[in-house]
């Protein structure tokens, strides 16, 4: 199937328990609700401009979306409701963001700042001071037993490790790609 969104769709993430689909319009500024059963859109969700990344917690009740352009927010979609909740200054161009496999905590990699935000999924606010990584990160992933967080920097070709007890860089950038 294929099926219409928002303008210019960017980022997609799934709940767990598989039923919709949360897809970021990047030139829209919404998020698009895909019934995964009827393949059709059931919810248009206004955020923050520019929505790139998005990632669902665990348990499936929160979405939450990086607005990249001029925004530097993350803005937090109820999933019951498909209705913005919160929303959370972070550093400068927001873009990829995951959350911890315990739904404690979301790291958001901000590309036009350098750093990564993480946020207090309970209280939805920021934890301490953005962490330094590479330039331009863009991705950013979590184990699955939620001890480290991968950063990928687009502007160094390098890999960032983030110890997630302690919120610190490990060691150096690893270097890929060319």
């Amino acid at each position: 199937a294929t099926v219409g969104v928002g303008a210019i769709p960017e980022g997609v993430a799934i709940t767990p328990d598989g039923t919709r689909a949360y897809v970021t319009n990047q030139g829209a500024g919404t998020v698009s609700v895909i019934d995964t059963a009827t393949n059709s859109v059931t919810a248009t969700v206004g955020v923050g401009s520019t929505p790139w990344g998005v990632a669902i917690t665990p348990d499936g009740t929160r979405a939450y979306v990086a607005n990249y352009s001029n925004a530097n927010s993350v803005s937090v979609i109820n999933t019951a409701t498909n209705s913005v909740v919160a929303t959370v200054g972070v550093g400068a161009g927001p873009f990829g963001v995951a959350i911890t496999p315990d739904g404690t905590r979301a790291y958001v990699a901000n590309r036009d700042s350098n750093s990564v935000s993480v946020i207090n999924t309970a209280t939805n606010s920021v934890i301490g001071s953005p962490i330094s990584v590479g330039s331009n990160p863009e991705g950013v992933a979590i184990t699955p037993d939620g001890t480290r967080a991968y950063v990928a920097n687009f502007g160094s070709d390098t890999v960032s490790v983030i110890n997630t007890a302690t919120n610190s860089v490990i060691g150096s950038p690893i270097s890929v790609g060319s």
